[in-house]
């Protein structure tokens, strides 16, 4: 079928919460922490500002462009932010209030894949998809697990993000701790 997802395609990924009014993933504003280069949050919009909300699949396991993505698969999400908005990354720990509802680690893009070992690699989880193939497609909910330290956590919404943004993002001990803020819906860019 042409409707699979494949390395690397450009997608938008859209937050469950509140019936999917949890916004896009976004970078947001320059980071100031070790080895970081965005902030990442959710946006109302996937075409915040050119590229912010727009993320390219790339195999963390040399899989080649063009190869089928498949639900368990090991991968880098590279934002396209002015052509090279870094790799979707763990860096730090969550806020104080974050850790009190089960948050791990903060979000920021890297300029490197692993700017530590596995802290940009994230292992992509289908809840299903038509037909029940393991291949992901665009609509297909998804959860994205961090591997840092063989226990990264889960991609959520957690807390008001910053100024331009909605919600903060960060990693989560589980992997649906509220209304749905762990849930990502693929949206081909």
């Amino acid at each position: 079928m042409a409707n699979e997802l494949k390395y690397g395609d450009q997608v938008h990924l859209q937050n469950g919460y509140n019936n999917w009014a949890g916004g896009y993933l976004d970078t947001n504003g320059h980071s100031s922490d070790g080895g970081a280069k965005y902030g990442v949050s959710t946006a109302e919009s996937p075409t915040r500002g050119e590229g912010t909300g727009t993320w390219q699949i790339l195999s963390a396991t040399g899989k080649a462009d063009g190869t089928n993505v498949v639900s368990g698969d090991l991968i880098y999400l590279r934002n396209l932010y002015g052509g090279d908005g870094g790799y979707l990354d763990t860096n730090g720990h969550a806020t104080a209030d974050q850790k009190n509802s089960g948050g791990k680690f903060n979000v920021l893009t890297s300029k490197d894949k692993d700017r530590a070992p596995g802290t940009g690699r994230w292992r992509v989880f289908a809840q299903a998809s038509s037909p029940a193939d393991q291949h992901l497609r665009p609509g297909d909910v998804i959860h994205l697990w961090n591997t840092y330290a063989d226990n990264g956590g889960f991609l959520e919404t957690n807390g008001h993000g910053p100024a331009g943004g909605k919600y903060d993002v960060c990693t989560n001990a589980y992997y649906n701790r509220a209304q749905n803020v762990g849930d990502w819906k693929l949206h081909r860019a």
